[in-house]
This record gives structure tokens, C-alpha cells and sequence, in this order.
């Protein structure tokens, strides 16, 4: 997706080979135009996979998730990655660590927001090593339903992610594609869509 290339170039800030920091579009202020297209984007890249739901991990990937499931016409459904007192009797849950955080957290799903043989689009803000969506994936699946795609708003290409969820048979979606950063240099790859 040519716009987001161009908005991560202009003010996407890689601080290693590792991190790139969004946070003035992404994370801690949204861009709700640019994630309007994300939607769109991601809409459109789905549009003969009969999505039923939309999956997001809280917190970054809420607002493209959700301008996603506005384009579709469907539900949105959040995991949730803390621990919650409301949030122990009838939940899914699995362990998923964290690359930005480095450390681990439980992934929690109500499940009955997820039913039996929907088909669903799981979105995610970044893809790296793709424990976040094999943890989303999992519950998904234990849920019953079946992810139909899984939608990445910044794949990290140089990392093993992608080859993990292909690996588990996952349709991915990637709108940019960093092949490679450095401090102030980012390169992309042909993305998705």
C-alpha cells in the first residue's frame, strides 16, 4: 500500500535494525484517515473470503481492525493481553510472548464472540517473529472458527515471521513490507496488497 509506504517513510522512525517506531500514526496517536485506507485495503484484499468476523490483539491493532470491520460490514472482536478480574470464567487463553515487550502475557478470548465455522480475518499492527498471531490464530481455532487471513498492517520481512505462519498454512496479508532498516534508513519489498 503505496500511502502507508509513504507515511512510514516521512514519519516511521527506525531506531535499530529491530524497532520502528509509528507512534505518531499508528500507536500512541492515530491517523484515522490513513487507517480509514488501511480498512479499505484490507477489505478489499478479503472481499471473496466470506469474513464473518474481524480478531484484533488490543492495543495497536484496534484502529486499523476496526476501520477493517467497518469496510466489511462485520463484528469486532479484541483479545485482550492483561489479566482482568471480569475476565476468568468462560475465556480462552494462551501464552504469547512479547518482541516489543520481551516478555510473555496471556492472550484471552471470550469465545463466545467467536463461534463455530465463521471465517475469520485476524488483523495485526506488526509482524516479526509471529507469536502474536500464532497466539491469536490458536484461540481463534480453539474457538472453533477458522482464520481465513491474517492481515498485517508492517511486516518486518527480515524477520522469521511470515515463514512461520506459511509455514502453518496462513493466508497472509501484508499492506508495506520493510525489507530493511537501520537507523534513519527503511527499504521495502512488494507487499500484499
Amino acid at each position: 500500500m503505496k500511502l502507508l509506504e509513504e507515511r512510514i517513510l516521512r514519519d516511521g522512525v527506525a531506531l535499530n535494525s529491530d524497532v520502528l517506531l509509528v507512534d505518531s500514526f499508528l500507536n500512541n496517536q492515530v491517523d484515522t484517515s490513513l487507517m480509514g485506507e488501511v480498512g479499505r485495503a484490507f477489505a478489499e484484499a478479503a472481499r471473496d473470503l466470506r469474513i464473518d468476523r474481524v480478531v484484533t490483539i488490543e492495543s495497536s491493532g484496534i484502529a486499523p481492525a476496526q476501520m477493517t470491520a467497518i469496510a466489511l460490514g462485520v463484528p469486532l472482536v479484541i483479545l485482550k493481553k492483561s489479566a482482568s478480574r471480569i475476565l476468568k470464567d468462560d475465556v480462552l487463553q494462551t501464552e504469547v510472548f512479547s518482541f516489543t515487550k520481551n516478555s510473555a502475557y496471556q492472550l484471552t478470548l471470550r469465545p463466545k464472540y467467536v463461534r463455530k465455522g465463521e471465517r475469520v480475518l485476524l488483523i495485526d499492527d506488526f509482524l516479526a517473529r509471529g507469536e502474536a498471531a500464532c497466539g491469536a490464530a490458536r484461540l481463534i481455532e480453539e474457538a472453533g472458527a477458522q482464520v481465513a487471513a491474517i492481515g498485517i498492517v508492517i511486516e518486518k520481512a527480515f524477520q522469521p515471521g511470515r515463514a512461520l505462519l506459511d509455514g502453518k498454512g496462513y493466508r497472509v496479508i501484508s499492506l508495506a513490507r520493510v525489507s530493511k532498516m537501520g537507523e534513519g534508513n527503511i527499504e521495502f519489498t512488494q507487499a500484499d496488497a
